[in-house]
């Protein structure tokens, strides 16, 4: 009896030993992630929550769509723990209005826009194509609702062509649709995210014009920490790995630059 209460000690003092040296770990509940991500983001995304459902143990969910619709569903009570938006703006609204905690805002990549087509080599490298009549369909997201529609917007009005090319324009409720608009040719070129079309730091398809920065403003895109997080600890872990050397390396493999 002596010594089975010796061994059942000892057993207890080496586990004590090594959880301090960090060789073992207490187990941690699993939580889950209910993430609204803004579309351009979909394919890192997928990525990124597989490593982070790897490493952590925890799952996430992830909805996609615009970010202008993101914010109204938040704004009406929709059951996000985080949001991934295409720019920096709503973050720090919803901050600002009490629908997110107050310091959780970061900025995880900056995006980068492209006039693309899927027809190989119908658009140049400095996109001219724009001033010529070989089209009769340009898709861009709906600049009201979408950050990259408005970086869209603001790249014709500086080439001067806002104004004329307005029948031309086939507005998309999101990056995504409008990519579909593009990919099955209901329109011969669109504006869509660099994501989109990149993989693996190679651009797979068609050809495309990247729009120098200084055409729009920067599409920095943030992400916050929502006050209705039912798991506040695996959103704050997942956000933390959003920020990691390992979700960076995916996200450049997509064209996306870090902040």
């Amino acid at each position: 009896m002596e010594s089975m209460v010796n061994i059942s000690v000892l057993r207890g003092r080496v586990v004590a030993v090594l959880m301090s040296f960090g060789l073992m770990s207490a187990p941690a509940c699993a939580g889950e992630v209910r993430a609204a991500v803004a579309s351009n983001f979909s394919a890192p995304m997928e990525r990124i929550v597989a490593l982070f459902q790897q490493e952590s143990g925890h799952t996430v969910k992830v909805s996609l769509g615009s970010s202008g619709k993101f914010y109204t569903q938040i704004r009406g009570g929709a059951p996000f723990d985080v949001f991934l938006g295409a720019d920096e703006a709503i973050p720090k609204r919803l901050e600002q209005e009490g629908l997110a905690v107050g310091g959780s805002r970061i900025v995880y990549a900056q995006g980068r826009l492209v006039l693309w087509s899927a027809q190989p080599g119908f658009v140049d490298a400095k996109g001219a194509v724009l001033y010529k009549d070989g089209y009769s369909k340009l898709a861009i997201a709906d600049p009201r609702l979408a950050p990259y529609g408005m970086a869209a917007k603001e790249t014709l009005e500086k080439m001067t062509v806002w104004n004329a090319l307005q029948r031309k324009l086939v507005k998309g409720e999101n990056i995504t649709q409008t990519w579909q608009f593009v990919a099955t040719e209901n329109a011969e070129l669109g504006f869509v995210a660099l994501s989109q079309i990149m993989r693996d730091g190679k651009v797979t398809e068609g050809s495309y014009w990247l729009v120098p920065p200084g055409m729009h403003k920067p599409i920095r895109q943030g992400a916050v920490l929502l006050s209705g997080a039912k798991d506040q600890a695996a959103t704050k872990a997942f956000l933390a790995f959003l920020k990691s050397e390992k979700a960076a390396t995916v996200m450049r493999g997509f064209g996306y630059e870090l902040p």
